[in-house]
Parts: structure tokens; sequence; C-alpha cells
């Protein structure tokens, strides 16, 4: 697949920066760095700790994206399902799957993000 081009970008840094303000208020922010066609995506904790969260995987689409968790065990991703079953979502679904389970918040996984467009 193809390196994403910069509106599509720019629309993954959004969407992830307003999920994270919205849902997760142990994050002070979010960063993301780009190697070809994936980001890899990172969680910043209020006392300046990074947390690596995912990996997601351009697929011709702004709005979804392929999905892998990162593994702390192995320090890598590993391609994986989202809580909707499917290997790709939005941005948003993938942030609130791999703050789930690094927040320990489960929760959300039963409260899905609005579609946008």
């Amino acid at each position: 697949m193809a390196r994403p081009p910069e509106p599509a970008k720019s629309s993954l840094r959004q969407r992830l920066a307003a999920r994270a303000a919205e849902r997760w208020p142990q994050l002070s922010g979010i960063t993301v760095r780009w190697h070809g066609e994936f980001a890899y995506i990172a969680g910043q904790l209020s006392g300046g700790t990074t947390l690596p969260l995912m990996r997601l995987r351009y697929a011709g689409s702004a709005a979804t994206w392929g999905f892998a968790i990162y593994r702390a065990s192995h320090d890598d991703y590993d391609t994986s399902v989202l809580p909707s079953g499917y290997p790709a979502g939005t941005p948003q679904e993938a942030l609130d799957c791999a703050c789930g389970l690094d927040l320990g918040d489960t929760t959300a996984w039963l409260d899905p993000p609005p579609p946008t467009n």
C-alpha cells in the first residue's frame, strides 16, 4: 500500500487528539510518527512518560486503518483485531482499544466513538 497523503495524516492526528482529549484524561498528548504506510502512535502521560500504544496501517482511507497493538513484553507491534472483531477500524476505535488495555479501562470498548464523515 502507498504512503498516506498529507490530508490523511492530518486527519489522523486530529481524530486521535480529539478522542484523547474527550475520553482519556490520563493522556496529556498524542504523538504520531510515520514510516511508510505505518503510523506509530504513543501517548504522553502527565508525568512526562511516553507510552507506545499502537501502529496503524494506511489502507487508502483516512477513516479506516489497520490495527496492531504494541506489546511491551516483546517491544514490537502485533497485528490485532479491535473489540468489534475487525482488523481495521476508525482511529478513535483503535485508540480506545489500546488505551483501554494500557490504562486499564475496558469500558471504552462499550462506548464506541460516533461515526465521523
